[in-house]
C-alpha cells in the first residue's frame, strides 16, 4: 500500500474523482458538476494505492491559515475495516502538519462518526443535513 499526493488533472486525479462518484456520490444520486472539479485544483489531494490502484483518497482543503477541512474521504468497496482509512487520516494528519496547518476540521456522515472519534475527533456541532444525509462537523487539534 502506497500513500502519495495526487496531482490535479492527472490520470490519478480522474481515477479518484471515479472513486469518489462511485463510493460517495452515486449512491446518492449525485454526481460532479465542473465548477465542484475546478474548485479542487488549490486542494491537497491524497490517493492510497496498492498495485497502481487507487483503494480511497481524500481532499484536504484551506479554510484559515490555521486550518483545513477533510473532504471526499472514501475507501474502495469491500475495503473497509482493514486499516486502509486509518492510515489515509494519519498521512493527511501529517500532510496537514507539514504545511503549516493546526487544526483539521471535517463535515462527518453520522454513519462515520465512530470512525472518526476512534482517531481523536470531537464532534462539535448538531447534527444537520448536507447532501441527502445526516452530518455533523468534527475537528481535532494537530
Amino acid at each position: 500500500m502506497a500513500l502519495k499526493l495526487i496531482d490535479h488533472g492527472t490520470r490519478e486525479y480522474s481515477e479518484m474523482v471515479d472513486l469518489r462518484l462511485e463510493i460517495l456520490r452515486k449512491p446518492l444520486g449525485l454526481s460532479f458538476t465542473e465548477a465542484d472539479l475546478e474548485a479542487e485544483k488549490q486542494d491537497i489531494l491524497i490517493g492510497v494505492y496498492d498495485d497502481d490502484k487507487i483503494e480511497a483518497c481524500c481532499i484536504l482543503t484551506k479554510t484559515d491559515p490555521r486550518t483545513v477541512r477533510l473532504r471526499q474521504m472514501a475507501v474502495g468497496a469491500g475495503l473497509q475495516g482493514k486499516g486502509i482509512g486509518r492510515a489515509l487520516m494519519t498521512f493527511a494528519e501529517n500532510i496537514a502538519r507539514d504545511h503549516g496547518y493546526r487544526r483539521l476540521t471535517m463535515h462527518a456522515r453520522k454513519s462515520a462518526v465512530g470512525f472518526y472519534e476512534k482517531s481523536g475527533y470531537k464532534v462539535c456541532s448538531d447534527e444537520f443535513e448536507e447532501v441527502t444525509i445526516p452530518h455533523y462537523v468534527m475537528e481535532k487539534e494537530l
